[in-house]
């Protein structure tokens, strides 16, 4: 009897630690709004020295459906001089049954490219694997040490939506005797929090049971919605250059040390490149004409060599060879300003979507982008050194309304990049419209943006004519369009504006009533879809200000009158303003639209507000002019 016994109680521990993540030990809260559920998410810093960080990483990932595949990739970044090692992998199905295992001779490695890359010191193993059956599970693991301990990543709970958390652990083991300071930013909005454990130099930072962020409309980005902790060495290394980082002055003198100073070195050939130019005129006049000289023999293109990706490429090789990435060209910029007697910051900013600034309290090495200020009397003039395309002291949306690392002798200094009005960000329509009896109108239509609309429209001055036709047609596609003609591009990159000229042919626009006609006040709008929400649970963010402004002229075809005409319209709220006016005149028609919108994150309960003032406009747009036949 004793023998069955041992031999149940083993067949039973065998039967539980073979199944050790069953999908059906999740709680269902986590399975709302999840592709995957993270059931474990544990990391072990552990801090040697200056120039020793050795992490220990092990996550358990559930894939619910085939949307969660690509957030459950098995791949390991590493670099130069990384230790990688004890890599495990292990694959579950639905009950939690082992399916099938993997070690690191099973991953392939390969240079860490991604398209736009010509070279990189950045490596990643990598296994390819797929599964034939939903739900299944990974657990991946294994072990790598750094010798740069510039950085130490933040611990989030997840950092895209449709993703759910059971638990999650960043521990940190500090055996270097040096300071680490550590931030905890909470949740604006409640929805989740940091448990800390402190025992002296070891300290645990989790996270239990957070529940999936949906991904709705007008989503803000997870990092403004979820907690986070930030870690930073007050000593560091990067690539055998070491530093100190308790303040923004010491670790900017640093950078400019070491990652700024030894790049800006000039050459013969780009002394004589500079005073061919002939500059002359005022200091804008010079920046601007050396700006577009530049944009003339450069192109982008990604190269992450030297200090860990961070230390520009040599202003000579980008003269030579007429590329370089975002330091690279920021870099260029700067020595041929240098050369021209006008001083310039390299500045590194968080390039994204959603505006993501730099702590003022919290020094730490980030940002993922480069751009060049140069201070003047007259103001900051910026300049975003790799496009060909983009205007003089022109910013885009990802960069834009948000502080930059500007790196100085002095150290660094947070300096804030322009934020844009809703009138600098603008559309300006002008449209002769002639109604045909058939239906149909012929359409004059100039188009002009600035702005962040500015760089949304860019494209059509580079796109081939079929290209132009095709995207006009999906940006409206309230029209039923029988043919485009589009013409006149200009790409001002004086100032920041691209215009252009489109004739067209739509059938069917208007509706018969007998021998009447009624149609749109509005031809060309943007038809979006908005839905009301009752059950909003997060915030929402209009992520830029805007202004659209149309001036339409109809001219009705012989024999018919203006019988009705909407009341003039003016809808006010928070998120912005919408106002329609029609003045008639015998046989013509002039009607004025303009909607401005507001930026910002709103909360939840205003959700439907916001939705109630957009319909309101789209009721305006589409409000009816009836022609009565003579």
């Amino acid at each position: 009897m004793m023998k069955i016994l041992i031999i149940g109680a083993l067949s039973t521990a065998s039967i539980y630690f073979a199944q050790t993540y069953p999908v059906s030990a999740i709680p269902e809260n986590l399975k709302k709004n999840a592709n995957v559920v993270i059931r474990k998410d544990f990391t072990t810093a552990q801090i040697n020295k200056i120039d020793e960080i050795k992490y220990q990483y092990n996550t358990v990932t559930t894939v619910l459906n085939k949307d969660g595949d690509s957030k459950a990739q098995i791949y390991i970044p590493y670099e130069k001089g990384d230790n990688v090692s004890d890599v495990k992998v292990t694959i579950y199905d639905e009950s939690g049954k082992k399916v099938k295992s993997f070690s690191k001779s099973d991953f392939g490695d390969f240079a860490n490219n991604s398209q736009g890359v010509f070279y990189s010191d950045n490596r990643v193993l990598a296994l390819s694997y797929t599964s034939a059956y939903y739900p299944y599970t990974i657990d991946f693991s294994y072990q790598i040490t750094n010798e740069n301990t510039i950085f130490i990543p933040e611990f989030l709970p997840f950092s895209s939506p449709n993703t759910s958390l059971e638990e999650a652990q960043f521990k940190v083991i500090n055996k270097s005797g040096i300071d680490l300071r550590t931030k905890t930013y909470p949740s604006k909005y409640n929805y989740a929090s940091v448990t800390v454990t402190d025992n002296g130099n070891e300290k645990t930072y989790s996270y239990r049971n957070v529940p999936a962020i949906d991904d709705v409309l007008m989503l803000p980005e997870p990092e403004k919605i979820l907690p986070k902790v930030s870690f930073a060495l007050a000593k560091f290394n990067l690539e055998g250059k070491q530093g100190t980082l308790n303040n923004w002055t010491d670790f900017g003198t640093w950078y400019y040390n070491n990652l700024v100073e030894p790049v800006s070195v000039s050459t013969p050939a780009i002394k004589a490149e500079v005073a061919a130019l002939k500059l002359e005129g005022s200091t804008e006049d010079k920046v601007k004409k050396l700006y577009q000289y530049m944009q003339t023999k450069t192109r982008y293109i990604f190269v992450g060599l030297g200090i860990g990706g961070w230390l520009p490429m040599l202003p000579e090789e980008v003269h030579k060879k007429g590329y370089g990435d975002c330091k690279g060209l920021t870099n260029y910029m700067k020595t041929l300003l240098n050369e021209a007697g006008i001083p310039s910051h390299y500045c590194v900013i968080n390039a994204s979507s959603s505006e993501v600034s730099f702590d003022p309290d919290f020094p730490s090495m980030g940002g993922n982008h480069a751009i060049l200020m140069v201070p003047t009397e007259k103001g900051n003039i910026w300049l975003e050194n790799t496009s060909q395309q983009t205007a003089f002291n022109h910013l885009g949306s990802s960069t834009t309304d948000r502080n930059v690392l500007a790196v100085t002798k002095k150290g660094i200094e947070l300096i804030n990049t322009p934020a844009y009005t809703a009138e600098q960000n603008s559309e300006k329509q002008i449209l002769k419209i002639n109604i045909a009896e058939d239906n149909s109108i012929k359409g004059e239509v100039q188009f002009a943006y600035k702005g962040s609309q500015y760089d949304n429209n860019m494209r059509y001055t580079y796109l081939s004519p079929k290209d132009r036709v095709d995207a006009m047609k999906k940006k409206f596609d309230v029209l039923n369009f029988e043919k485009i003609e589009m013409s006149d591009f200009v790409n001002d990159k004086d100032n920041a504006e691209v215009k252009f000229k489109m004739d067209f042919k739509a059938n069917n626009y208007s509706k018969n009533t007998g021998a009447n006609l009624i149609f749109r006040a509005v031809p060309i709008f943007s038809n979006n879809y908005y839905k009301s929400d009752e059950n909003r649970e997060l915030p929402f963010e209009i992520g830029q200000s805007y202004e659209d402004d149309y001036e339409i002229n109809f001219i009705i075809p012989a024999n018919y009158k203006i019988d009705e005409v909407p009341q003039n319209i003016t809808v006010n709220s928070e998120f912005g303003t919408y106002k329609l006016n029609i003045v008639k005149n015998n046989e013509t028609l002039k009607v004025t639209r303009l909607i401005k919108i507001n930026k910002g994150i709103f909360p939840k309960e205003k959700y439907n507000d916001y939705v109630s003032f957009r319909k309101k406009a789209l009721n305006g747009d589409n409000s009816k002019i009836l022609l009565t036949k003579i």
